[in-house]
């Protein structure tokens, strides 16, 4: 196994990525930061929304975090509510203005065009191989996993619902495809 050449790959596509990302976002003063912000905030649910979950899931410092955060909501991009029971907690959500932005740069065109080039059952091995990777690095490194609530061991699917076991609370099939940062996989 060469792992170098396999960090080298990864390092180079993600660099690839980022000068897409880039680019878009010089059209409107934007950080691949703060995209990467709005991408995280469209596809996680209303436990994950907070800015303290949008630094974990990036991997950011709680100065970097905000200071992007405020770019966002002073450029129309973002827009923030206190939480209606606990005033503490403030949720952030992609204006139209922001969605539209996500909706130009997610996926990257030229990865969508790499991939439509490559045989689908290629494609299928590896997202499967990249997730396996992603998820045995999230638990070497003892970091959340912030995936979909549809693979978690808290969701309890019942006749015609679903429930969050850890809240107690109902969710919707849109709720259980949505990045949640509480996931768990089960055992």
């Amino acid at each position: 196994m060469n792992v170098r050449g396999v960090q080298d790959l990864l390092e180079r596509l993600n660099n690839l990525l980022r000068i897409e990302v880039r680019t878009l976002g010089l059209k409107y003063g934007l950080q691949p930061v703060q995209i990467e912000a709005l991408a995280y905030l469209i596809r996680c649910n209303r436990y994950s929304d907070t800015p303290q979950a949008v630094t974990e899931y990036l991997g950011l410092t709680k100065g970097t975090g905000s200071q992007s955060l405020k770019v966002l909501a002073q450029k129309g991009f973002l827009q923030k509510q206190q939480d209606t029971k606990d005033k503490r907690i403030t949720h952030l959500s992609p204006t139209t203005k922001g969605r539209k932005l996500i909706d130009q740069s997610f996926p990257a065109q030229s990865l969508a065009s790499a991939l439509a080039t490559t045989r689908s059952l290629l494609v299928e091995e590896l997202e499967s191989a990249l997730r396996s990777i992603l998820r045995e690095m999230q638990r070497i490194n003892d970091r959340k996993t912030f995936a979909a609530c549809h693979t978690c061991r808290f969701n309890e699917h019942h006749v015609n619902a679903y429930v969050c076991g850890l809240t107690q609370e109902p969710l919707s099939k849109r709720d259980v495809q949505l990045i949640c940062r509480e996931h768990e996989y089960p055992s």
